[in-house]
């Protein structure tokens, strides 16, 4: 009678712990490259994001969502961390935070190690776009149990065809081409397809839960995507230029302007549109991708217990202040799309807050019960997916580096050695100093110049506004070192990947 008792008590607790682990949310973390927030969900006009919009519509988006480091390495080393920049050390594309702080825990290793299935498709980590597509990137091996690593036609293929403001070179300058392929034959619908095999065999194993993140290549440069149905949607015509660039550049530092970059000049008002329209064609296909992904999660009876998220490495310039592409602190390069997709939570809601991407780390840690680095620097947004409103810490930085040739020493010669740019976010007011003050700052009120065409630091009517923002900055600042107050240097010996890999 006792044996059979202690029998039934034991599968009694295995059955309950199985049930336990059942209940334990998965996730789909989705990241696009390159993508600002042209998008239909955050009131772009003209973009067309159906699938984009349609998880906007099931959950919260975060209207003041932004990146740490406007640039993919950087950026995706802190966001998958929870670290900001200077606690990852990482400030460049080429090198990955397993060379800093080599002990850390990623955001999927914390889920992998307390028994998640951790699966990767395409670009979580960085990866030069193209030449890195099909490969492992910079990717870090410790935090996936399955790496999927597909290549299409915009790999080498068609590297001929595209144009490019720089004869030879594609993912660091401007570079498009309306591809003859149709999707299957790109790099980015094949990997919604492997999504689609990956949550076929999650869908069979229910008892173990998934963290599965997909990182498409598209938007980022060249903006490679299928002519039809993607280039047709939108004419060249019709698509937008930016005016007013010399009167807008007068009140803004050097070191603001810096993330130009010479073959731009070459850019005519056509190209300018042409430009445009291969962007919005690359944002529509990768759309299309997202819409395969999350309706195969709907189909294999995953969603109502599969947080979702969407968002982007970090914003994007498309002629705006002069600029394009990306590392500039303003609101189009530092800002990003974030949609969060949680069982039980708002849905079709809007948070205003800012916010940091180092934030998604806790937040799905939250919501899966999984345990988390007592060093995170980010915040939960649970309160935030639970009620809208709640306003969190209120503010979010983003940083930037630039060269020494932009630094002036007290006796008016170059200093050596190259300085940051912090840009702090407040529900009103962006404020940003490039290297401590000394080579500018920046003051714009986003309640009446959400473009921020005014620099207003230099109006004392706004003094007292500038005084307190410039303390809360460096209060900021100091919050996103670690604990002994120094950036982590690369550490001789350490792992890396072999970053001249293709």
């Amino acid at each position: 009678m006792g044996k059979s008792f202690v029998w039934f008590f034991l599968t009694m607790l295995c059955c309950a712990s199985a049930i336990a682990t059942d209940a334990r949310r998965n996730v789909l973390f989705i990241i696009s490259d390159d993508l600002n927030n042209l998008l239909g969900c955050y009131g772009d006009p003209q973009v067309k994001t159906p699938n984009i919009d349609r998880l906007a519509a099931r959950g919260v988006r975060f209207n003041k969502a932004y990146c740490s480091f406007p640039l993919c390495g950087p950026s995706r080393n802190s966001l998958l961390t929870g670290l900001y920049p200077n606690s990852t050390g990482i400030h460049e594309n080429s090198q990955v935070f397993r060379q800093t702080i080599p002990h850390q825990l990623s955001m999927p290793q914390a889920f992998r190690q307390q028994g998640y299935f951790a699966a990767r498709i395409g670009k979580l980590y960085h990866y030069n776009v193209p030449n890195s597509i099909g490969t492992n990137g910079h990717d870090d091996p410790g935090s996936w149990e399955l790496e999927l690593n597909p290549a299409g036609v915009d790999r080498l293929e068609e590297h001929s065809s595209i144009f490019s403001l720089t004869k030879n070179q594609f993912g660091g300058t401007l570079s498009w081409y309306a591809s003859p392929q149709s999707d299957e034959h790109h790099t980015d619908a094949l990997m919604a397809n492997d999504a689609n095999w990956v949550l076929e065999r999650c869908a069979r194993e229910k008892h173990r839960p998934f963290f599965l993140a997909v990182g498409f290549f598209r938007p980022h440069t060249p903006y490679v995507a299928p002519k039809s149905p993607y280039f047709d949607m939108y004419q060249e015509a019709e698509m937008p230029v930016v005016q007013g660039i010399e009167e807008d550049q007068a009140d803004i530092p050097m070191a603001g302007l810096a993330s130009q970059k010479k073959e731009q000049e070459q850019l005519t008002d056509a190209l300018r549109r042409q430009c445009r329209q291969a962007y919005y064609a690359s944002i529509s296909f990768m759309d299309t991708q997202v819409g395969v992904v999350v309706n195969s999660l709907e189909r294999q009876g995953l969603a109502e217990n599969t947080v979702i998220v969407f968002t982007s490495d970090h914003g994007y310039h498309m002629g705006e202040h002069g600029l394009w592409q990306k590392m500039s602190l303003f609101e189009e390069s530092a800002r990003v799309p974030l949609l969060i997709v949680a069982p039980g939570m708002s849905l079709g809601t809007i948070s205003e807050t800012p916010v940091s991407q180092i934030d998604l780390f806790p937040t799905l840690a939250e919501l899966c019960d999984v345990r988390i680095p007592d060093n995170l620097q980010g915040q939960s947004l649970v309160p935030m997916l639970k009620d809208p409103s709640h306003t969190g810490r209120g503010w979010a930085l983003t940083q930037v580096t630039r060269g020494g040739k932009l630094r002036k020493a007290k006796n008016g010669n170059e200093a050596d050695g190259p300085f940051f740019g912090y840009s702090l976010r407040t529900p009103r007011w962006r404020y940003t100093e490039w290297d401590r003050g000394a080579a500018g700052r920046e003051l714009y009120n986003h309640d009446n110049d959400p473009r921020e065409l005014t620099n207003l630091v230099e109006n004392d009517e706004h003094k007292a506004a500038r005084e307190e923002l410039a303390v809360a900055l460096k209060d900021a600042v100091a919050s996103t070192l670690p604990p002994d107050g120094k950036i982590p240097r690369l550490q001789l010996g350490t792992w890396a990947p072999l970053l001249a890999d293709p």
